[in-house]
């Protein structure tokens, strides 16, 4: 999802497994095309080192909300120093709102769907549904 809109950029579905998000998370983000340095925001889920250190050898900023239940966060003052770590947080809840969404309007809820192709073409399809109400609401706003 993109902070300005809070449009869906792009979906990918997988099996949960605790740390396959944070694996989804950096194949999504090799497709980015390079040079230009980007933010990535994220849930406490993301706060781990290997993935902080992943990110920034890949050139992106780590905008994940710092988890210092009982450990250091791997995200440093170097990132959350500027204003714009403080924006991708309060922006952060576009994602939830986006899956709240999906899961009451786009009947995500209770699949009945079975295997990862099919799932992850409803996902996608869903996604795409709620970018369409999302630009309708911003083209309303202005």
């Amino acid at each position: 999802m993109e902070n300005r809109n809070g449009l869906l950029v792009q979906t990918f579905l997988t099996e949960a497994t605790g740390r396959v998000e944070r694996d989804a998370a950096l194949l999504m983000v090799e497709a980015l095309p390079p040079g230009k340095r980007v933010t990535l925001g994220g849930d406490k889920n993301y706060d781990t080192r290997e993935f902080v250190r992943e990110l920034r050898g890949m050139n992106i900023t780590p905008h994940v909300a710092q988890n210092t239940t009982n450990r250091r966060s791997a995200v440093d003052e170097r990132t959350t120093r500027h204003a714009g770590y403080e924006v991708s947080q309060r922006k952060r809840k576009r994602v939830e709102q986006s899956f709240g969404w999906m899961k009451m309007v786009g009947m995500l809820r209770k699949v009945k769907l079975r295997g990862i192709e099919k799932v992850g073409w409803l996902f996608t399809f869903t996604g795409a549904a709620y970018n369409l109400c999302r630009l309708r609401n911003l083209m309303a706003g202005t």
